[in-house]
């Protein structure tokens, strides 16, 4: 047997009956004296008395007869069963499973710091039970490893690979499928459905952290300085051209070249220009 099947009790609310009946005619025997009759119906009592079990919603319980398994309850409800049969319940309510942040290396080595959030619920009872040892513990284990198979399969970031079309940061739902199938993968010989899994954080470690920030700000500085030379470039570029189409002034290359030095200088400058009033000529 190696995969889950049905079981069907008895309604406990019938072996009710039959421990009402049991309850005066044991003390009936004891009290006359038969004592022969009063065991048996004691022993009778006890074991109706152990054979009756409650399922709740989003409950299972697995029956193992003598080493044998049996099948499992899923309907919820007041249930009869063997008495010698044993009985582990399973819940097959979602649940939430947020890992610790744990430190691995990235794609290029870098170390980072990641985290994995899980929903998942029991689908298979057999397995559950039987095919690891503890399916908790197994999907606490499984997640972990899969989330660090997944972070050194990508680079944090594309700082130090631009061709890089995927990372861990920038990735998202292609990220997160990944993870998720990975994860199921695992989890499938214990009987485990993945609801959702993904990433909830993701960082670098605390001895690079600094290092990259500092790398991040260098960066949007030039970032932002190339478009701030771009569009100096252009505003100069078409002040030339104003000046020479509406005939303003007659500037030669020397001149051109002053004149394009002074703007750049204003416009790429971190301050507020100081302006120098000519009263003289314009060589002086």
């Amino acid at each position: 047997m190696n995969k889950e099947k049905s079981y069907s009790a008895i309604s406990g609310y019938l072996m009710l009956l039959v421990l009402v009946i049991l309850i005066p005619g044991t003390v009936f025997s004891f009290s006359t004296g038969i004592i022969p009759l009063a065991i048996v119906l004691l022993v009778l009592l006890t074991l109706t008395i152990i054979g009756f079990t409650v399922v709740n919603p989003n409950e299972s319980c697995v029956l193992v007869l003598f080493g044998a398994y049996r099948g499992t309850i899923k309907k919820n409800g007041f249930f009869w069963v063997n008495p010698f049969l044993v009985r582990k319940k399973i819940s097959l309510r979602a649940r939430n499973f947020d890992s610790e942040t744990i430190k691995v290396n990235d794609m290029h080595g870098n170390p980072i710091k990641i985290g994995c959030v899980l929903v998942w619920k029991v689908e298979d009872t057999f397995k559950a039970a039987f095919e690891v040892d503890d399916f908790e513990r197994f999907v606490f284990v499984q997640s972990e490893t899969a989330l660090r198979k997944l972070a050194g399969s990508y680079p944090y970031d594309n700082f130090e690979d631009h061709n890089a079309e995927i990372t861990l940061r920038g990735g998202g739902l292609e990220v997160n499928e990944e993870l998720e199938n990975e994860i199921k993968e695992r989890l499938e010989i214990a009987g485990i459905k993945v609801i959702e899994a993904r990433i909830n954080f993701i960082a670098y470690s605390e001895e690079i952290a600094g290092a990259m920030l500092r790398r991040q700000q260098a960066t949007a500085v030039v970032a932002a300085r190339f478009k701030i030379v771009e569009g100096a470039v252009s505003m100069v570029q078409m002040a030339l051209q104003e000046l020479m189409e509406k005939e303003i002034v007659d500037l030669d290359d020397d001149k051109k070249a002053a004149m394009v030095s002074n703007l750049m200088v204003v416009l790429c400058g971190d301050k507020d220009p100081s302006p120098v009033v000519n009263t003289g000529t314009l060589h002086q």
